[in-house]
């Protein structure tokens, strides 16, 4: 009896928390998702009559997580529980990153079975994330809900100035979502959502305000130290956190140091409005040996970003409105040479934006409106149009030299507006939608993207999805401008397009999960770099980047075996996990190419096996397995394992990792082999304010 009830799931909507800072709708109505409910106060809890007793194995109630289902919105506008949603998310757990052999957010990332990350150094130097056979440029990174994408280069996009303890989960959205995140959407959406200050104290048993402390050495001169205070002052709550990183690196001329600071607060004002903001900086400065040519060993970069973000939510009636307001800086320092003014560019690039959602209940279901105006614009001793003499600027940021000037710059100025509707039914969810968007670095034409999700639901353990939606995509100051050795861009690029269908299937039972998907994507105008054949061009080695057609499909399969809840929450597996994806795409040149960076390089076939348990009372073991096909010349397969042994005390925790515990040699990109076997030891430390 007391099985069948803990079965069923009822319905729960945290309307009492709709104006708190942690509230799902404080970021300009872009929803976010909650896995778990965790109370971290409480030894003994009772969930529809099953007593669940944690001392037994030494975790808080937080790491055995009553999983409720209907608490999860996302994918669209308007607020929707998880029974409502008609789109598929994947949720990374602040458990998962809890127990993943990883010390940066990008290496996080390789967790989920859509993504593609691609390093050029260890722990997210200079990394590349893409989601469906994509590339870095198509997707959209979201911080706390506030675009951080670089139009510049997705380079420069997962730079990021928060740390895996701050994090409280990462939402990977994987198809066209223009209708919610407007036109950089085109691929995906990958939204990293930090602890809410409250949230993090009560979860760590200190409600008047927190402290972590996370410290880490291993092989190559490897240290990291993070720290983060949480302190709440009557109905305002703050998050300030800061972290160094350095190594002398696994692989030849491959050092780096990282910098980063962050802030992120808010303000309960009257009963029917939140405040809140975020500020982050970061700087980073890497050796990057072979990172952009074969021919030289001895190149160095230098990334620098600050961001500011200022959001509300306020209701007015049965209305809900949430501006936004935000702005991003980066710098970069370039050389091809270290030390040698031969080869050597410095860009400044900024975006900022406005924007404004509105939603509204009806009978006829919800109702959202809105708008945003995002500007983009780049400086740079290199890309962009010629600049008068009388305009050129000295360089700017940690690294600006005087005698260097910016001498050539762009701008553009992109407007989106958004309109969709979400009709509810018992078993049932439609939701139609449409951007209107007009970018003047292509014209002052107005473009019209529609979509539409739909999801099904036969029980109350399956649920069924689908959905057809359109996207666009604006070249990258570098895809217009970048030209140097061998190398030449192209200022009359078109933008990318995409017609995504998109099929899938949820199962939920008492102590398993499953989720498959079906897409195929229709995409024109899509922009690679290519060499051209020697009968089409007198200079085949030189690569170009153009337009080209492009048919992708695949699917993804991902299974989750939770022990503990089919039998006991001491049982000491906690969770075992299969993923499988598979990619294929076809692709239309106008001209005969030799090769290209994108198209002909994509990753096929991605597996992850992973097992995460407890060996003896806080002694707990977490494997990972991951093993990569990828599509072109110089590619082979590999299999890289990762551990992580951590001993797990209430305000303490120490662990062991090791990356590439095998020793496995392999490149994520073919000219640069990745680190082998690195070994690392760290603590993590909390304490009440």
């Amino acid at each position: 009896m007391q099985q069948k009830q803990f079965c069923e799931r009822k319905a729960l909507r945290f309307k009492h928390f709709s104006h708190k800072g942690y509230a799902l709708f404080s970021v300009m109505g872009r929803e976010v998702l909650i896995g778990t409910l965790s109370v971290a106060t409480l030894s003994h809890a009772k969930a529809e009559g099953v007593s669940v007793n944690t001392e037994a194995t030494g975790d808080s109630l937080q790491r055995s997580e009553l999983k409720l289902e209907e608490v999860v919105v996302t994918g669209s506008r308007a607020p929707l529980t998880l029974a409502e949603s008609a789109k598929i998310v994947s949720v990374i757990t602040r458990e998962d990153i809890h127990r993943a052999a990883a010390e940066s957010i990008n290496d996080i990332l390789k967790l989920a079975i859509g993504v593609d990350v691609r390093q050029r150094g260890g722990f997210g130097v200079q990394t590349d994330i893409s989601v469906r056979g994509g590339n870095f440029d198509q997707i959209t990174i979201l911080l706390n809900g506030v675009n951080i994408s670089s139009p510049h280069t997705g380079h420069l996009s997962a730079d990021f100035p928060v740390s895996p303890e701050d994090i409280e989960r990462i939402e990977v959205l994987e198809g066209p979502a223009a209708r919610v995140y407007g036109t950089s959407a085109f691929n995906g959406v990958i939204n990293i959502v930090t602890a809410s200050p409250p949230a993090l104290s009560r979860r760590e048993g200190a409600d008047s305000g927190t402290g972590i402390v996370s410290l880490s050495a291993g092989q190559y001169g490897y240290a990291n130290g993070n720290a983060s205070l949480v302190k709440s002052f009557g109905s305002t709550h703050h998050l300030l956190s800061g972290g160094y990183t350095r190594t002398d690196g696994a692989t030849p001329n491959s050092y780096f140091t990282s910098s980063r600071v962050f802030y992120h607060g808010n303000a309960q004002i009257g009963s029917n409005a939140t405040l809140s903001g975020q500020l982050g900086y970061s700087y980073k400065p890497y050796a990057a040996n072979t990172f952009y040519g074969a021919s030289s060993t001895d190149q160095w970069e230098s990334n620098e970003r600050l961001m500011a973000a200022l959001n509300a939510d306020i209701k007015l009636g049965n209305v809900h409105l949430a501006p936004q307001l935000y702005w991003n800086r980066w710098f970069d320092h370039y050389q091809w040479h270290k030390d040698n003014p031969a080869g050597e560019n410095f860009h400044k690039v900024d975006s900022k934006g406005v924007s404004l959602n509105a939603w509204f209940p009806s009978a006829l279901g919800k109702t959202s409106l809105g708008f945003e105006v995002r500007g983009e614009s780049i400086k740079s001793t290199k890309l962009g149009k010629p600049m008068p003499e009388s305009d050129w600027e000295k360089t700017g940021g940690h690294d600006a030299e005087s005698d260097k000037l910016y001498k050539f710059k762009d701008t553009r100025t992109n407007i989106s507006a958004f309109l969709e509707h979400d009709i509810l039914l018992q078993d049932l969810t439609l939701s139609l939608g449409l951007l209107a968007n007009m970018n003047d670095g292509l014209d002052t034409r107005w473009r019209v993207y529609p979509g539409i999700d739909v999801s099904y639901r036969p029980t109350d353990a399956w649920k069924l999805y689908a959905s057809w939606n359109m996207a666009l995509r604006m070249p990258t100051f570098t895809d217009l401008y970048y030209s140097g050795a061998n190398i030449e861009g192209n200022s009359d690029l078109k933008p990318e397009k995409t017609t995504d269908y998109q099929l899938g299937a949820q199962y939920r039972a008492n102590g398993f999960m499953a989720e498959a998907q079906l897409f195929y994507s229709h995409k024109t105008d899509m922009i690679d770099w290519v060499t051209y054949s020697n009968t089409q061009h007198p200079s085949p080695n030189t690569y170009r980047s153009v337009n080209f057609g492009l048919d992708n499909k695949g699917f993804e399969l991902n299974l989750n075996l939770l022990p503990q809840e089919l039998w006991s929450v001491n049982c000491p597996l906690r969770k075992l996990s299969a993923k499988y994806s598979y990619i294929h795409e076809d692709s239309e040149y106008d001209v005969a190419v030799i090769s290209s960076k994108y198209a002909m390089d994509y990753l096929r076939h991605k597996v992850v096996l992973s097992a995460d348990g407890r060996l003896w009372k806080r002694l707990s073991l977490s494997l990972s397995w991951r093993w990569q096909d990828r599509v072109g010349a110089n590619n082979p397969s590999y299999a890289i394992t990762d551990a992580r042994l951590s001993w797990d005390a209430p305000k303490w925790s120490v662990y062991f990792d090791t990356s590439n515990l095998f020793n496995k040699k392999y490149c994520d990109y073919a000219t640069i082999p990745q680190p082998g076997l690195w070994w690392r030891i760290g603590t993590v430390i909390k304490f009440g304010l």
